[in-house]
């Protein structure tokens, strides 16, 4: 075992103990001589606040783990003390991915990692990072040049929404077998969808976004997007198949695509994921990232006559995360517009204010502990 800070690591952190309820202040100790050789332990640098989190809390979503339970799964940090297998990573800083396969199943072995059944979710199975520190496997860690990180004018705190809201469209985008020239359509255009705009724009895609804010949405024109249309017309929410004709008559007028359009549901609500549904077209790939507990009713048959598919998509793989790093510290992917800072003694406030959906912007906790 190595360790750059000396002793047993006393974390502070932020507890879910009841479905519905604030969390609470707690604190216990780690001995970093009894890491496994696979594990480290992160000093937290910030963890982003995500709707997952929220579900936990107050939708009563059940956790791998059961309360009390430290949410978090958007971390990054640096390594303090590691097993024998990850002491190269000491004072490292990281991002640490938000689904850790476990790298030795027959799944794994395939390229399914993201389907892998020992697969690790921080601030689920384990204890998250609304704390001082976390332990997880080494495996998997996403090392962060600081100078690049300097360069691109960013904190360590602000990459932790790489752990989710934007490897995660990574992931979508890549599995969709998007091309350069390609139409893609992304339903929902806050937190995981704007950053899908970012990422299929530097790709080379021709981007609409969807979405019911204005301000969101002239913010997707900022950052790439195409062409942006409101889906709430003067008379109530636009007909699938009228906005359908509408990004068609684009495409056509612009030269782009009238096939095989790219469609991202982002939105994670069943209205979304209806329209996204309707918006297929011949030879279109359907990705559902955004998640909602409610049912939507859709006509199957609807692939087989486009010849369409829809598929899901589970967070990322670790080995996606350099490549989508890239896209930040490069600034093709910009964090400033779409992520705020707030103090960690500030979660409860933090959670109520996005369960209301009263913040525009995705809230990146900083440890302030005493």
């Amino acid at each position: 075992m190595g360790a750059s800070e000396q002793g047993p690591v006393r974390i502070q952190c932020w507890q879910a103990v009841k479905v519905g309820e604030a969390l609470v202040r707690a604190e216990r100790t780690v001995d970093p001589t009894g890491l496994a050789d696979g594990d480290v332990v992160v000093r937290v640098a910030g963890c982003g606040v995500c709707h997952t989190d929220l579900g936990f809390l107050y939708d009563g979503v059940r956790s791998g783990k059961p309360f009390p339970l430290t949410l978090g799964h958007e971390v990054s940090g640096v390594v303090t003390h590691a097993g024998a297998a990850y002491a190269h990573l000491l004072g490292q800083s990281v991002v640490v991915p938000a689904v850790i396969p476990c790298g030795a199943c027959a799944l794994c072995a395939e390229g399914r990692g993201s389907i892998c059944r020992k697969q690790l979710f921080p601030g689920s199975d384990v204890d998250g990072g609304f704390a001082s520190h976390l332990v997880v496997p080494g495996r998997g860690l996403c090392p962060v040049d600081l100078a690049a990180l300097e360069r691109a004018g960013l904190a360590l705190s602000d990459l932790s929404v790489l752990a989710d809201a934007i490897s995660t469209p990574y992931q979508a985008v890549v599995r969709s077998g998007l091309r350069a020239g390609d139409v893609a359509i992304f339903v929902g255009a806050g937190g995981v969808g704007g950053f899908g705009v970012q990422i299929a724009r530097a790709l080379g895609a021709h981007v609409v976004a969807l979405d019911v804010h204005d301000d969101r949405l002239a913010l997707m024109k900022e950052v790439g997007a195409e062409l942006t249309l409101n889906v709430r017309g003067p008379a109530g929410p636009l007909e699938p198949s009228e906005l359908k004709k509408t990004i068609g008559a684009w495409a056509k007028a612009q030269g782009h695509p009238a096939h095989q359009w790219k469609i991202f549901e982002t939105s994670g609500n069943a209205a979304g994921q209806t329209l996204a549904f309707g918006l297929l077209t011949f030879g279109a790939t359907l990705s559902v990232v955004g998640y909602t507990l409610d049912k939507v009713s859709v006509r199957l048959s609807n692939l087989m006559a486009y010849d369409a598919v829809a598929q899901g998509n589970w967070g990322c793989l670790p080995e996606h995360y350099p490549a989508a790093l890239a896209l930040v510290l490069d600034g093709k992917v910009r964090l400033g517009p779409f992520i705020e800072r707030r103090p960690m003694s500030a979660i409860n406030e933090t959670f109520e204010a996005l369960h209301a959906g009263s913040l525009r912007r995705r809230p990146v906790l900083v440890p302030d502990f005493d």
